[in-house]
């Protein structure tokens, strides 16, 4: 039994938008209450003792939400728990002597054929609520806004306080597991945030290292996003590195060819004959290629620093090879001094390549804004001149100016921004300074002053921190009383 009035047609609620629709309770039997498809929690469904105890003492106090759904039944997005009460209150009514009581509701006919709204609407109810879980948030983020229109998207977005892409976002991060949805939650993150980290969640340690990276960015309390973006851009390179060597252990397993211990790893008390085809020959003096060498039982080898294969023979002397007179003696193996060397250069170097992405966004972000701030552009016009004429890498220019990759110009830019246009010029001219991918050991003054120019424009949601190995290399022109004003 019910007191609402006849839903209108679907010709008429189309016309209805969710928020400024007439709320009227009315009340329904609860035994013409079903859950909603559409209804956003999907875990800790069922009511709990205290729950049913409280329904069977003074009913249903507010008001569920339901639509009506074809049969007579009504399906209940909002307060599903609540009417399953009432539900088992009345089940053992005349049993304890009860009233069977019935279920305020609001009726949402506006909403028959709207499964985007009425998910955004459940949500948004549950999300409010403690004990909701985190992959029912995120999995009804992304089901809630596919089925809408982009301008419902953008309303959706800015009620769910998500940025644009956050149907992408909550697809990518329902990946994660449980644990790690409620840690990144408690955490601070954010459904982008939180899709990024299941970008490179199979990097040991990405979680806490990404959580300390927000944690820096807030402390801050400028709303940007500057240490995250670093921390991320590096995650990303060493996920992309990981991947090269998987790819490439991959193929060496699939061709049945045997991977060589590296080096400084060969196991105690044994002796490492092998040696690269590049330093053997045949017994005749010919050159030994993986070609004409792919059929002896000790074909093998080492990954090189890019993972790419370096071929080897295990144990040239038995097999006849001859060791070229330039190659005679072999390599000694690094120190652990040197091995420790090694290893952070070639870890400083991905760094420094992954750091120039952030540094881009950043530069970005500054020649789209209305105005450019006044540090950069006394610096551009400073050093405009003495840099116009240097050599500049058109595709870093047009990712400064926010360009299409096809675009052969990027130099389209209203008249009202040419200050920006300058800046993205000087700016062009002093990442080409920072493009070598072993900058980062001597860096030039002038290339110190641009980065630490750059840590100084902050603006609210667009500041730029400093990677670790970019900090590293301006230390040194730091305390300098003028760095930021030497030529170039």
């Amino acid at each position: 039994m019910a007191t609402a009035t006849k839903p209108p047609t679907s010709a008429q609620h189309t016309e209805v938008t969710p928020d400024l629709c007439e709320m009227v309770v009315v009340h329904l039997d609860a035994d013409r209450i079903v859950r909603d498809s559409c209804n956003a929690r999907e875990t800790d469904t069922a009511p709990d003792d205290t729950l049913i105890d409280s329904v069977k003492a003074v009913g249903i106090q507010d008001a569920i939400s339901v639509r009506p759904l074809p049969g007579g039944t009504y399906g209940a997005f909002k307060g599903w728990r609540r009417a399953q009460a009432q539900q088992a209150a009345n089940a053992t009514a005349a049993e304890e002597q009860r009233e069977v009581l019935q279920v305020p509701a609001y009726v949402r006919a506006d909403l028959v054929g709207r499964d985007g709204w009425t998910r955004l609407l459940s949500l948004i109810e549950n999300d409010h609520r403690e004990g909701m879980a985190e992959r029912d948030k995120v999995k009804s983020v992304e089901l809630a806004l596919v089925d809408m229109s982009e301008a419902e998207q953008t309303q959706a977005a800015k009620a769910l306080r998500v940025r644009r892409g956050a149907v992408k976002h909550a697809r990518r991060a329902q990946k994660l597991d449980d644990a790690t949805l409620r840690r990144a939650s408690a955490g601070g993150m954010d459904l982008e945030q939180t899709a990024q980290l299941a970008e490179v969640a199979d990097v040991p340690g990405a979680e806490r290292r990404l959580q300390s990276a927000l944690g820096r960015d807030q402390e801050t309390g400028e709303g940007g996003r500057g240490h995250w973006d670093q921390e991320m851009a590096l995650l990303q390179a060493e996920l992309a590195d990981k991947q090269a060597r998987a790819t490439a252990l991959a193929a060496l397993k699939e061709a049945k060819i045997p991977l060589l211990p590296n080096r400084n790893h060969v196991p105690f008390g044994e002796k490492d004959l092998s040696r690269p085809l590049s330093e053997l020959t045949t017994p005749l003096g010919n050159p030994l290629t993986e070609a004409n060498h792919s059929g002896c039982p000790d074909h093998s080898a080492r990954l090189d620093e890019a993972h790419q294969p370096v071929w080897h023979c295990a144990d040239p002397a038995a097999h006849g090879h001859k060791v070229r007179p330039e190659a005679r003696k072999p390599k000694n193996s690094l120190s652990p001094e040197e091995a420790a060397r090694r290893s952070n250069s070639i870890a400083s170097t991905r760094a420094w390549k992954a750091a120039r992405e952030p540094r881009y966004a950043f530069l970005a972000k500054l020649c789209r804004a209305k105005t450019l701030p006044e540090a950069a552009r006394a610096f551009a016009l400073k050093h405009f001149v003495t840099r116009c004429s240097d050599p500049r890498d058109p595709e870093v220019l047009g990712l400064i100016l926010g360009a299409k990759t096809d675009d052969p110009a990027p130099l389209n830019v209203p008249k009202a921004r040419d200050t920006a246009l300058v800046f993205a010029n000087v700016a062009a001219a002093f990442e080409d300074d920072l493009r070598p991918d072993k900058a980062w050991t001597s860096l030039r003054p002038s290339a110190a002053a641009w980065l630490l120019l750059l840590e100084t424009l902050r603006r609210q949601d667009n500041a730029y921190a400093l990677s670790e190995v970019e900090a590293q290399a301006v230390a040194a022109h730091r305390h300098r009383t003028d760095t930021a004003g030497q030529a170039a």
